[in-house]
């Protein structure tokens, strides 16, 4: 590999990408420093003003699954170094970063893991085929002729690829479709979580950044929807600049390759990731310098903005009814002729699937509750609450009982309307409802929770607390039905205009667009920071299509199309002081209700050793047990020949190796060079990376030994020293994902 990119990444090449991929940062980041000014005038404005949707019935967890483990098991990992697969741990933590470990003794003796792939912007592939088909696309002209050696060979009929469009590609199997199934499942709900990497929280930064990637875009004449809008600020930046520089690179570097189209297939891949890498730490170096330059100038922009709050929002209402009187009655007459005879059957198209997905969650949250009571008659009573309501407070984060959900969404077709408003994708949708399922599931979970722990403290007997439980069930169940009216309509509504305003912008761009620039004249100089011209425009285009959208949503619930409430049915103080009993500490059903004391004689050191392992087995029985892998991992052949044959990878796939992994030396398998990681507690090193807002891994990155940089812990695929034998604490903050040594 150091060859390919030597060869074709030089210093000259570098340089080049680099001061290309500077304009495309300099450029967007300017949009950015544009939206901040508006996004932070609208939160203030929002604040002050207090609009917003009505208050949920259902409390929410302000810190899920902190320190547990989502999934663990085994699978096959392609190493692309030495063409061999070998079997690893794996598990899945709670903030979704896919950990492979050597083996699973690795893991109980808590050697660091080999790698940590973040997989924002991935694809799960189920077929070498398909994959071969991306790969092949992907580089014009070397599409392999029948009976040639393809560049992957799978030796079992079950793989699960991780497939991204710049970054590098990850390769897994499995020995059985039901451990497909499994493993496709979790993954899908890692790219779920991963792609939503810019916190829900974050009422400035957030809205600026993705604003400004939708008129940087739109400058570009780009309209419609994103695929690649996924991940955390860094991840989609890069993104942004590989769309424009990747297909540079290709049409300048794809016919310099050489070898067959195998090979040359092989060498684009590489090379892709390598640039990628490059473009991440340049992205990332930019977007935090521009962040905190306004971080830094923003308590001057508040000032401002609070002491001429009304002056500003007049000069903009000015500038707006301005606009409107320019450009209404062509948005009009687009609206009526394009968008609004379509409005019902892109409606009909996403209720009925995400519908049936929240109908799917009730009825799930409604058989686990049913069971656990029946458990509770049957089996002990309190004495098993706790390990009953520790299991069920996971269920939301649980990626095989939530996946009858999750499925629900894959039938979502705009069939005859993607072309017409330029939808690239239903997946932005489908990955969007999910999370409303997750969300709203997670709801009702720990609001049960919260009620029933509140009833415990009444002392109640069995068959009182089977009788709580119930009654209970069946009052979260009602706050469940009017969240997930008032949830669905909002992203109905949301989707309605993430596929109109697009399209309808594009439309009037011709007679329009060329006119704005004269409406700056009506902006004050002392307000231009928090006006701009442009989204004022795209306010007002919104408004001549908001009107429709809101009238098609408010039919289909008056009709109680698919259980939506109408917005006049509101469910005023149905408990006064439930929110209250969330301000409490975290409910720890184990601690409180589990069998927690320590055996006679036990040491204290021994006893929260355990604790940590007992508590991480209890989230890992998520795995079928029945189903694990019969192989156990053990030292790597030695012998330099990789095995050409499906039949040889067969045969040592199913070598049962008894003996403990070696401790390794020298370069990983993905050719990084090792890493030493700090003592708990001790000062951290000079390369350790430093504090940001940005706390996401990147989209999962291999560290190879070219380029040089990004370091291994900035990237997605994190690779450490076995040697240092020292546990991985892995945390999740409000930005996303980090790992710490």
């Amino acid at each position: 590999m150091g060859d390919v990119l030597s060869t074709h990444l030089d210093d000259a090449r570098r340089q080049h990408i680099a001061e290309r991929a500077g304009k495309i940062l300099t450029e967007f980041l300017q949009f950015y420093e544009d939206q901040y000014g508006v996004a932070l005038f609208n939160s203030m404005r929002h604040e002050i003003e207090g609009t917003g949707p009505p208050q949920a019935q259902l409390l929410w967890r302000k810190v899920p699954l902190e320190e547990r483990i989502i999934f663990s098991g085994n699978l096959f990992q392609y190493q692309e170094d030495n063409k061999k697969w070998r079997n690893r741990f794996s598990l899945v933590p709670h903030n979704y970063g896919l950990v492979l470990y050597e083996n699973k003794v690795a893991y109980e003796r808590q050697v660091p893991p080999r790698a940590i792939i973040n997989s924002a912007g991935y694809k799960i592939l189920t077929s070498v085929d398909q994959y071969l088909e991306l790969v092949g696309n992907s580089l014009p002209g070397t599409t392999s002729k029948s009976g040639s050696t393809p560049i992957l060979k799978c030796p079992t009929q079950f793989p699960l690829i991780l497939w991204h469009p710049y970054a590098r590609h990850y390769y897994f199997c499995m020995m059985t479709e039901a451990e497909q199934d499994k493993w496709q499942a979790v993954l899908q709900d890692c790219i779920r979580h991963c792609n939503n990497g810019i916190p829900e929280d974050s009422k400035v930064e957030g809205p600026a950044f993705t604003d400004a990637v939708r008129m940087y875009r739109q400058s570009k004449e780009l309209y419609g929807t994103w695929e690649m809008l996924c991940g955390n600020e860094v991840q989609i930046l890069s993104n942004l600049v590989m769309e424009e520089l990747g297909p540079e690179l290709k049409a300048e570097l794809a016919p310099r390759l050489k070898g067959k189209p195998q090979e040359r297939q092989r060498q684009w891949l590489q090379i892709s990731d390598a640039v990628y890498r490059l473009v991440y730490e340049q992205a990332k170096a930019s977007f935090e310098a521009v962040l905190s330059k306004l971080q830094q100038a923003r308590p001057a922009m508040e000032a401002v903005i609070r002491t001429d709050m009304d002056q500003i929002i007049t000069s903009k209402e000015h500038l707006a009814s301005k606009i409107r009187a320019f450009i209404l009655p062509k948005a009009e007459v687009c609206v009526r002729n394009h968008v609004q005879p379509y409005i019902p059957s892109i409606l009909e198209a996403l209720m009925v699937p995400t519908s049936q997905g929240f109908t799917e969650v009730r009825d799930v949250f409604f058989k686990e509750v049913t069971d656990m009571n029946l458990n509770v008659i049957n089996e002990g009573g309190v004495d098993k609450l706790g390990e009953y309501m520790e299991t069920l407070s996971q269920l939301a984060y649980h990626p095989l009982k939530m996946q009858s959900c999750y499925e629900k969404m894959e039938p979502l077709r705009l069939d005859g309307l993607q072309q017409r408003f330029d939808v690239s994708s239903t997946s932005v949708f489908k990955q969007r409802a999910q999370i409303h399922m997750r969300e709203q599931m997670d709801n009702a979970v720990y609001t049960f929770e919260t009620l029933l722990h509140q009833e415990l403290g009444k002392g109640p007997t069995k068959e009182e607390l089977c009788k709580s439980i119930q009654r209970i069930l069946e009052r979260v169940l009602k706050k469940y039905d009017y969240d997930s009216s008032s949830v669905r309509k909002r992203f109905f509504r949301e989707a309605l205009l993430q596929i109109s305003i697009p399209f309808l912008l594009k439309k009037l761009a011709p007679t329009c667009k060329s006119e704005l620039p004269r409406f700056q004249e009506l902006i004050f100089e002392d307000f231009a920071r928090f006006i701009l011209v442009e989204n004022t425009y795209e306010e007002v285009v919104l408004q001549t299509v908001m009107k429709d959208i809101l009238q098609a949503v408010k039919e289909a619930a008056v009709q109680r199309k698919h259980n939506l409430y109408r917005d006049s049915m509101v469910m005023h103080n149905s408990d006064p002081n439930l929110h209250l009993l969330a301000e409490g500490a975290p409910i720890d059903w184990g601690e409180e209700y589990g069998d927690s004391s320590p055996s006679p004689g036990t040491p204290e050191a021994a006893t929260l050793s355990e604790k940590r392992r007992r508590a991480k087995q209890v989230v890992s029985l998520i795995q079928d047990e029945e189903a694990e892998l019969p192989f156990e991992a053990g030292p790597e052949p030695s012998s330099p020949v990789s095995p050409d044959s499906v039949t040889e990878l067969r045969g040592l796939l199913a070598r049962d190796l008894q003996a403990e992994s070696p401790p390794l030396t020298g370069s990983l398998l993905n050719g990084a060079p090792a890493q030493g990681s700090p003592q708990p507690g001790a000062a951290p090193e000079a390369s350790s990376p430093p504090a940001s807002p940005l706390r996401h891994l990147p989209p999962g990155k291999a560290a190879d030994l070219e380029p040089p940089k990004p370091s291994d812990q900035e990237t997605g695929e994190q690779v450490s020293d076995p040697g240092s034998g020292l546990p991985t604490h892995t945390t999740e903050g409000n930005a996303g994902v980090q790992t710490e040594f």
